[in-house]
């Protein structure tokens, strides 16, 4: 592989509430390479979108970035000033949020809010920049672009909203999308014309892509590396044909294995037994332990101790779980003397 475009180091990011710290994001490593979509996947609540925030710098109080190191095109993101991180969101880094309609402002005009885009960061007429927004919105598939760019977001439905979103992502022609479940609460039809749009734009631009979502289904037929996370870590990554049929943590396992399959009669859904740790005071150990039933089958006690790496076990994959690696030895007593 070449160069990553975006290389995250051991990035904690962490919340500082009333009932303790909780650990949202707690040491994540993350790479992604021109061109390339990854697809990020796990549950509701594992860390998905506050890694997605703390990339962008976006993480509001009590939110904090507490440690790491976020690489983009040879620049340390945490460690620029607000005035040259303002200049790279939007302009290198663009991200499309989970509810396009409340993103938008919504006492102007979509064509004002794409056009500012371009008088922010180019410096572009007001004019030409209200052109170039009504070529963006005809670049997306909205119909009638020059009536829509006068329109109000209260006036579009969910699917139009997320396609005005995507336009002002791609206004600039960023190296980087973040797309944070870019089609959820949008009708079938609807997210397949999205997700067909996003990996267009990516073959015309070569914009590479953090694809964030929990659908499996739309991991395994857009993304190419998928990394899987499980209460603030990352605990499989792998290309996506090679997660998809060789799986290798429990927990992805059981993702895949509770995903519904049209033409398998089947009684019942599978199910991950046992609920997500809390994240304001995680068990020692692997954070899936209380949850793995291999752990049972194998009678691994060192998976409630020790916490694994991220180690490879295969090339490009990369699984957190004792049941791929050496186990520690045991740190003999000191003979006691008499």
């Amino acid at each position: 592989m070449t160069q990553p475009l975006l290389d995250v180091r051991g990035l904690k990011t962490y919340f500082f509430t009333e009932d303790g710290v909780v650990k949202a994001v707690d040491g994540v490593d993350l790479q992604v390479y021109p061109g390339e979509i990854l697809g990020l996947v796990g549950e509701s609540g594992c860390g998905k979108s506050v890694t997605s925030f703390s990339i962008l710098r976006l993480v509001d109080e009590p939110g904090r970035i507490v440690e790491g190191q976020v690489w983009f095109e040879g620049q340390n993101l945490l460690a620029l000033d607000e005035a040259a991180m303002s200049h790279i969101r939007g302009n290198r880094i663009s991200m499309i949020f989970q509810q396009p309609k409340s993103s938008l402002n919504p006492v102007f005009s979509i064509g004002d809010q794409i056009a500012e885009v371009f008088q922010v960061h180019q410096g572009m007429k007001k004019k030409a920049a209200w052109a170039k927004a009504v070529e963006l919105l005809r670049l997306v598939g909205l119909p009638d672009p020059e009536s829509k760019a006068h329109a109000y977001p209260h006036q579009l439905s969910g699917g139009q909203a997320q396609r005005v979103m995507i336009a002002m992502a791609l206004a600039l022609r960023p190296k980087l999308l973040i797309a944070d479940e870019p089609t959820t609460a949008l009708d079938v039809t609807i997210q397949a014309q999205i997700m067909d749009l996003i990996l267009e734009l990516r073959e015309r631009f070569g914009t590479a892509v953090i694809l964030i979502s929990h659908d499996l289904g739309l991991i395994a037929e857009a993304a190419d590396r998928v990394a899987v996370m499980y209460a603030g870590r990352i605990v499989e990554q792998a290309p996506v044909r090679e997660l998809f049929a060789r799986p290798q943590h429990p927990y992805t396992q059981g993702l895949i294995a509770s995903v519904p399959v049209l033409g398998r009669r089947q009684e019942r859904l599978n199910t991950i037994p046992g609920t997500v740790p809390n994240l304001v005071n995680l068990p020692p150990g692997c954070r899936f332990a209380s949850r793995c039933q291999a752990r049972v089958e194998q009678q691994l006690e060192v998976c409630t101790q020790t916490e694994p790496d991220l180690l490879p076990v295969a090339e490009h994959h990369l699984v957190r779980c004792w049941l791929y690696q050496p186990q520690p030895q045991a740190t003999p007593a000191a003979e006691q003397t008499p």
